[in-house]
C-alpha cells in the first residue's frame, strides 16, 4: 500500500470550475477568470515534491488514482488512471485530465470528472475562499504472489 499524498490549498474568488476536461491545483497565489480549471491556489505541495513510491505507483497504466477534494463540509472524489509517461516534474501545478494527454503538470489521466463536473456546492465554497484538502491515493496493479 502506498501512502496517500495530501495537498492543502486555498480557494479564490475567481474559481469557476467550468473546464470540461481538466482540473488543477496551483502553487500560484493568484488566479485570473481565464483559469476555469483551477480549483485552488497556494497549494502547499506540487507534483515535483510527491514521494517517489507514490510517483512510481502512478506510472502504471493499471494504476487507479483517486483524488478526494474536501472543502467546507463538501467533497467530491475523482477517479482516474495512471500512465507510464507521468513525470511529476512540475513545481507549480497538478493537473488531472479526462484525456490521455500528458505534460509535466499531469498527475492522472482518463479521469471520470473534470472541474465542470464537480459538486457545485464544493465549487461555491472554493469561490468563497474555503481551504481545500485534496487527498491523492493510488492503487497499483495487483501482482501475483
Amino acid at each position: 500500500m502506498v501512502d496517500p499524498v495530501r495537498v492543502h490549498a486555498r480557494g479564490h474568488d475567481n474559481v469557476t470550475a467550468r473546464h470540461g476536461s481538466t482540473l488543477e491545483l496551483t502553487t500560484d497565489d493568484w488566479l485570473t477568470p481565464a483559469g476555469d480549471c483551477i480549483l485552488a491556489v497556494e497549494a502547499d505541495t506540487a507534483p515535483a515534491a510527491f514521494p517517489d513510491p507514490f510517483v512510481e505507483a502512478c506510472r502504471s497504466a493499471d494504476a487507479t488514482i483517486s483524488v478526494e477534494l474536501r472543502a467546507d463540509g463538501h467533497s467530491h472524489v475523482v477517479t482516474a488512471s495512471g500512465d507510464e509517461r507521468l513525470g511529476f516534474d512540475s513545481e507549480r501545478s497538478a493537473v488531472v485530465r479526462t484525456s490521455d494527454y500528458v505534460d509535466d503538470r499531469t498527475v492522472a489521466v482518463g479521469a471520470d470528472a473534470a472541474a465542470a463536473d464537480l459538486d457545485r456546492e464544493l465549487v461555491a465554497a472554493l469561490a468563497d475562499g474555503a481551504t481545500l484538502e485534496a487527498t491523492f491515493r493510488v492503487e497499483p496493479e495487483e501482482t501475483a504472489p
